[in-house]
């Protein structure tokens, strides 16, 4: 029988991302420093056996929806033979993940009978310089084949993630709500969030007040529910147009946090529960995944639980400084 997890201050957690590598085959300028950051030996990350059986114990543990994120989960070998066995292993579980999208192409047909809640893909930009700018190593033309491919296949319900930074793509804003539009997929915009104090930078801010006037007809956006059904919310904040119906999401990390809100854990590569994207405590628990303990990953669940702030700081000046290093890589997307 499925158990809940409640924080000290009264939320239930039921949502995990779980990062299965922190390696990625774009070297994004927002998420690492310019000269990259070094890899983890692969013998220091989970297996897919460790993941699977973490998977089982937040399960027990009253978890509802899991996502799947790297580094680039798909340059990982097998990772969609592993999404299988999670689908079987767990027929009712909520099953999401997050992609840069260059390998979408050629694994879209084998996703569409797995029953993914979502594929969230990153794309910052619909120019091929700007684009090839902001990942250094990407093509934004495979992204968006891979993109096509998924909405080919009618039954992975697709999104697009956009960073809004200013002067930088604060001006396409209008083109990826079209982009979205014409796909019938979301579109969503997050605030840029000064993660690591080598890529941050207060100049190229955006917050969700001005992402919501950057929208085409921008007084026709009205809130609204995500989807129209009962699910594992994320921190989106839904809008919708009401002339055309379509909907969008603000992701207000920064200005506006939603800590209040928040129902999730992360797990790194390496098998570290971190009850907060802005901290940087984490409890291991892969030795326990190795010996196949499960009270004693349990027992470092609730630990990291424990430990989850009422809210976490952004690391903005003002908010007792900027943060530590934290490449987004390596924490898990």
């Amino acid at each position: 029988m499925a158990g809940i997890i409640q924080d000290p201050y009264g939320r239930i957690l039921e949502y995990v991302r779980i990062s299965v590598t922190d390696r990625c085959n774009y070297r994004c300028r927002y998420c690492m420093p310019s000269e990259g950051v070094e890899w983890i030996p692969h013998e220091e990350i989970m297996s897919y056996e460790n993941i699977l059986f973490l998977c089982e114990v937040f399960v027990e543990l009253g978890v509802k929806k899991i996502r799947f994120t790297g580094g680039e989960p798909f340059v990982r070998k097998g990772f969609v033979s592993f999404l299988k066995k999670v689908r079987e292993k767990f027929p009712g579980l909520r099953i999401a993940v997050t992609t840069n999208g260059t390998m979408l192409e050629e694994t879209a047909d084998r996703l569409s009978g797995l029953r993914l809640e979502s594929v969230n893909v990153s794309l910052d930009t619909l120019d091929p310089q700007k684009f090839h700018y902001i990942t250094v190593t990407g093509d934004i033309e495979k992204v968006i084949r891979g993109v096509d491919a998924l909405c080919a296949e009618k039954n992975v319900p697709v999104k697009i993630n956009t960073v809004a930074m200013k002067h930088f793509n604060d001006d396409e804003i209008r083109s990826l709500v079209g982009f979205a539009r014409e796909r019938d997929i979301l579109a969503r915009f997050i605030e840029f969030m000064p993660l690591d104090r080598d890529v941050w930078s207060q100049d190229k801010y955006i917050s969700a007040r001005d992402i919501l006037s950057l929208l085409p007809d921008a007084g026709s956006w009205e809130p609204c529910d995500p989807a129209g059904r009962s699910e594992v919310s994320g921190p989106s904040r839904y809008y919708r147009n009401s002339s055309t119906g379509q909907k969008v999401g603000i992701i207000s990390a920064v200005s506006d946090h939603f800590c209040n809100l928040c129902n999730r854990l992360r797990v790194t590569s390496t098998g570290v529960v971190r009850p907060c994207l802005f901290g940087n405590f984490g409890v291991p628990v892969i030795d326990a995944l190795r010996e196949k303990n499960r009270e004693a990953v349990k027992k470092g669940i609730l630990k990291a639980v424990a430990a989850k702030p009422r809210r976490g700081l952004t690391g903005i000046p003002g908010e007792n400084g900027l943060c530590e290093e934290r490449h987004m890589s390596q924490i898990g997307g």
